[in-house]
């Protein structure tokens, strides 16, 4: 172990949906928080010792903010869960790419670095798999959001040259309560109107909100883990066993499948990724011994929506 408890990390994106759960887990182990927004007076961050404002698009972040700062935790990024158009695919790649570069060089200007730091990917770097199965040593894909994931994770990487460890957290899809995936997915089936998605045989990789905060926590505190890990849990399952278990899980009936044009109509080009089948296995996360809480997608399940 290198940092203890009461070390100080600075989280941005601190407010979204993997920031809030991540900042009160945190704080609840001994960690004290510092969170980086946009908005700092209208930022949801209770957890946090303090917010400071940042605009990564417009500013590097201050020396002062960075002094004394055992880890960066890396998040902030345009959600991607909306109809896409060439605008939205430009905010999407910039507010990840730009914002790390920003982040890095912001550490080069500081004395004294933090340890580590822990840049969220994404499972996307994989691009379409498939029934192939992905682990941290498989290659990059060559689509839109592959290509944004190699961006985001080399702008990174640049921070080792600080002398800083980089941790690089491939998120799959996450399951909690009060957003993520389940957050846009529950009404319909709560309306006894959900379905699988297209033809249903497409593999979801998936993971609970405190196994994403348990990972980051796992890669601050060990020196040993650095490199590409796979946030995603041990046993993906296809879109049609993962719409048949969230039906018994809020018994709901899933009679009513979502065919692939009425995607396209809502979510246009989007809809490519959310039918991608993606099977990522979270081996180097497992040979570097971070234990999952939640492993199987019925228990996570319930314990998202109980």
């Amino acid at each position: 172990m290198t940092i203890e408890n009461k070390s100080t990390l600075l989280v941005t994106g601190a407010s979204g949906f993997v920031g809030s759960r991540l900042g009160s887990v945190a704080a609840e182990t001994g960690h004290r928080v510092i969170a980086l927004s946009r908005t700092p007076e209208t930022a949801a961050a209770p957890y946090a010792e303090r917010v400071e404002a940042w605009r990564p698009d417009t500013e590097l972040v201050p020396s002062s903010v960075l002094n004394d700062i055992s880890a960066v935790v890396h998040l902030a990024g345009e959600t991607i869960g909306t109809r896409w158009n060439p605008d939205k695919k430009q905010r999407i790649r910039d507010s990840r790419v730009n914002s790390t570069n920003q982040l890095v060089e912001s550490l080069s200007k500081v004395e004294t670095k933090p340890e580590v730091l822990v840049c969220a990917s994404a499972m996307g770097f994989y691009g379409e798999g498939g029934d192939e199965e992905f682990t941290e040593n498989s290659p990059p894909g060559n689509d839109f959001l592959a290509e944004v994931c190699q961006e985001w994770e080399l702008a990174a990487q640049k921070a080792e040259d600080l002398g800083i460890r980089v941790v690089r957290i491939r998120l799959g899809h996450v399951f909690g309560k009060d957003g993520g995936l389940l957050g846009k997915m529950l009404p319909p089936f709560y309306m006894g109107l959900g379905g699988r998605l297209g033809s249903g045989s497409q593999w979801m990789s998936w993971i609970h909100i405190d196994d994403v905060a348990g990972i980051i926590l796992y890669a601050i505190e060990n020196q040993n883990v650095n490199g590409a890990l796979n946030a995603t849990a041990p046993i993906p399952v296809t879109n049609i066993e993962f719409t048949k278990t969230l039906g018994r899980v809020i018994r709901r009936p899933t009679l009513f499948p979502v065919p692939t044009f009425a995607l396209k109509l809502r979510y246009g080009e989007f809809t490519d990724f959310m039918l991608m089948s993606q099977r990522v296995l979270p081996e180097k996360t497992l040979s570097m011994g971070y234990e999952f809480r939640y492993a199987d997608i019925e228990t996570a399940l319930q314990a998202s929506l109980g």
